[in-house]
């Protein structure tokens, strides 16, 4: 009974990560590329304003239109994690009507639902044999469009953009110690499994609202580069604590988390769950609190020190990032035990001799 009814309970689950995961990582191409070079463009021009002329303002157009597109693509790859090829056309479109309406990263998440299942129930339907060529490139991308994207510009876009609305302006309200819990949730949320579903669900929330909020990135931008830069630092301080390929990894990791890549501290968290993840986790929320407390506030959609051309009030968005790995660090570093190096016993002959003599 017990098994039966875990498995029911994760029967909608699975699927539903799958789904968000192959979008988030489809996604996230569109959030690098182009929240890197508008960070770029605004460093290389010197203000903290974007640039509109010139060569810079064109760069910087490149980096708004990576921007733009990465709310469709997370709709559209989720429609096409659910029906396969069909479902992209459909998922971009309803995904670009959201955007359009003003109903942000939920509608674009309801809009690939929408269009992964409109397909799904499209594909339900017998047709004749001679219309089964044209399905794939015409009647399911059409009809799933149709289906889809009426209901998003008819029916629930609107709802969802007031939802939306609502609840930008409650974070918008938020002053002092009342942004206290959403900064340690968030930030709890960005440590614990180090770019796994948790991490992209706080992510692509702060990424979404980066026009409107700018300061839930000033912390989630922090607290995604504290894990590895904090496990980076562990590695120099409590030099005895790791074997010398985690100290190599520790080099990387602190390259990777001023890129903001959370990521880098997969490799420590592998070798030794038990201590680091409630470090990334503690240190990710520490993080992102400070930030919150700060007031800092970062345009971009990405994370990490790379970033800071385009945030506001940035000694406190290093000091947030700083304060965040230096909890990592100490907590790894007090519990964890000293390395010791395996010793490889040098086995005589003399047993398998001994064996020979006897056997002969």
């Amino acid at each position: 009974m017990a098994a039966n009814a875990k498995k029911k309970g994760n029967s909608w689950w699975a699927p539903a990560q799958k789904h968000l995961m192959t979008a988030t990582g489809y996604m996230i191409p569109f959030v690098v590329a182009g929240g890197i070079i508008f960070a770029l463009s605004v460093m290389l021009s010197g203000q903290p304003s974007q640039p509109t002329t010139g060569w810079l303002g064109k760069l910087n157009s490149i980096g708004a239109a990576g921007l733009a597109l990465f709310i469709p693509a997370l709709g559209g790859y989720l429609a096409f994690s659910m029906a396969d090829r069909p479902g992209l056309a459909p998922g971009f479109i309803t995904a670009y009507l959201a955007v359009q309406i003003h109903a942000g990263f939920l509608g674009g998440i309801l809009g690939g639902i929408l269009a992964g299942y409109s397909v799904n129930l499209l594909k339900k339907i017998k047709l004749p044999a001679n219309f089964r060529t044209l399905s794939t490139i015409f009647i399911y991308p059409l009809g799933g469009t149709l289906i889809a994207g009426g209901l998003m510009v008819f029916v629930l876009g609107g709802p969802i953009a007031e939802i939306m609305k609502a609840l930008t302006s409650f974070l918008n309200g938020l002053h002092g110690a009342a942004k206290a819990p959403l900064g340690a949730l968030l930030g709890a949320m960005v440590g614990i499994d180090m770019g796994g579903p948790i991490n992209k669900v706080a992510y692509t929330f702060a990424q979404t609202q980066v026009d409107t909020l700018p300061f839930l990135m000033g912390g989630v931008g922090a607290a995604g580069a504290t894990p590895p830069i904090g496990l980076g630092i562990a590695t120099l301080i409590f030099r005895k604590k790791f074997s010398p390929d985690e100290k190599n990894s520790g080099i990387a990791a602190l390259v990777m988390g001023t890129m903001g890549i959370t990521e880098g501290a997969i490799p420590f968290a592998t070798a030794d769950p038990v201590r680091v993840i409630p470090a990334n986790t503690i240190g990710a929320a520490v993080a992102c609190l400070s930030g919150f407390m700060f007031g800092c506030l970062n345009h971009a959609p990405w994370g990490g020190l790379i970033v800071l051309p385009v945030v506001e009030n940035r000694l406190g968005y290093v000091a947030a990032v700083l304060i965040g790995s230096l909890v990592v660090a100490v907590i790894v570093g007090f519990t964890k035990k000293n390395y010791v190096a395996e010793e490889v016993e040098d086995k005589t002959d003399d047993e398998d001799i001994d064996f020979d003599i006897q056997n002969f």
